[in-house]
């Protein structure tokens, strides 16, 4: 190829993304600098923090700029290496990719992907950022203990689907909350012990008290929204609450987020509510990975996604993700490059 078709931000969405908010141009492939790699790309993932990137406000990751290339999660090819920590042929992965077949990354953020153990792409999956998310916010931030009741938002979604399995693993007793009655099938085939489809419910609240009859303990919420107003209106005395993501607002970014107020509710219970990033675990990512993959060897560990191809298909694919458009259950989206 003599020409890297680049997906470029044009314009900040105000509401909910469409994919005119990007422009495809043909660029040329950079040559690697000092301490560079050049790669190609082989996957990418799309995912929902980064819609707090295409937008001027403040957000704890760093935003794009109008005119900016789009960059995210991906695995590539080393094609040509100047850093003496790897060669050409070695599969990495980064969060420098960018929304492009080639792309240079600096070689400080890359790390090797190992092909034996489980496909690559799970690097960008239940061995990567949904995974690693699902298990230091359930075990590290939530410390449910044996028997508690965790309910968990976006249910069969990409840290969802993983959380609620890790659940089930550890003796918790998850229950889900997903948006079709189709999400909730898949939760079931996981583990989950119940499910509340919170498209369809008339009354939150009691929805919640019935799928969770001794109350919620632990709330993993990747929503906010009017599902948080629920759990907390059926949390238990010390309960914990991890904010993971906020989904529910992707169409109202820029607008202050508006609901019950719980200052109450979490004196009386005394509650902890805790924001979670998880770049705060980055020294213990080690030992989760091999808790992971550990689990999935042993088949107790189980994924889906959604596999577009082509690097036309990049933004189509995330506006998709945002709106919930995955077909069937499958909550994942990656686009595979060939």
């Amino acid at each position: 190829m003599s020409t890297n078709p680049s997906w470029i931000l044009r314009s900040y969405p105000s509401a909910m993304p469409s994919v005119e908010n990007w422009s495809l141009e043909d660029r040329p492939i950079s040559e690697a600098a000092d301490g560079e790699l050049l790669v190609k790309t082989l996957w990418l993932s799309v995912d929902p923090y980064m819609r707090g990137r295409i937008s001027p406000a403040k957000n704890y990751a760093t935003g794009f700029k109008i005119g900016d290339l789009m960059c995210g999660g991906g695995i590539g090819e080393v094609i040509t290496s100047e850093s003496p920590d790897f060669k050409p042929g070695d599969v990495v992965m980064s969060d420098h990719f960018g929304w492009q077949p080639f792309s240079v990354i600096p070689a400080t953020s890359a790390k090797p992907v190992t092909t034996s153990d489980a496909p690559i792409q799970s690097a960008l999956s239940y061995l990567g950022m949904p995974g690693l998310t699902a298990y230091f916010a359930l075990l590290k931030t939530a410390t449910p203990k044996v028997g508690e009741t965790v309910l968990i938002s976006a249910a069969s979604g990409a840290v969802g689907q993983i959380a609620g399995q890790i659940a089930r693993i550890k003796g918790f007793d998850p229950v889900a909350v997903a948006g079709s009655d189709e999400k909730l099938e898949w939760c079931r085939d996981l583990g989950y012990r119940s499910g509340i489809n919170h498209r369809c419910s008339a009354d939150l609240v009691a929805d919640v008290a019935a799928a969770c009859p001794k109350g919620v303990d632990v709330f993993i919420d990747n929503t906010a929204g009017p599902i948080h107003d629920a759990a907390m209106l059926n949390l238990n005395t010390f309960g914990r609450v991890v904010v993971v993501g906020t989904i529910a607002l992707v169409d109202r970014f820029d607008q202050p987020d508006t609901g019950l107020r719980h200052l109450r509710r979490t004196l009386i219970t005394r509650a902890r509510i805790e924001g979670f990033l998880l770049d705060d675990h980055e020294g213990e990512y080690e030992t989760a990975i091999a808790d992971l993959l550990s689990w999935y060897r042993q088949g107790l560990l189980q994924t889906r996604e959604d596999v577009v191809e082509g690097i036309e298909t990049v933004p189509h694919a995330f506006v998709r993700m945002l709106k919930g458009e995955c077909p069937g259950s499958a909550p994942l989206r990656q686009i595979w490059f060939n």
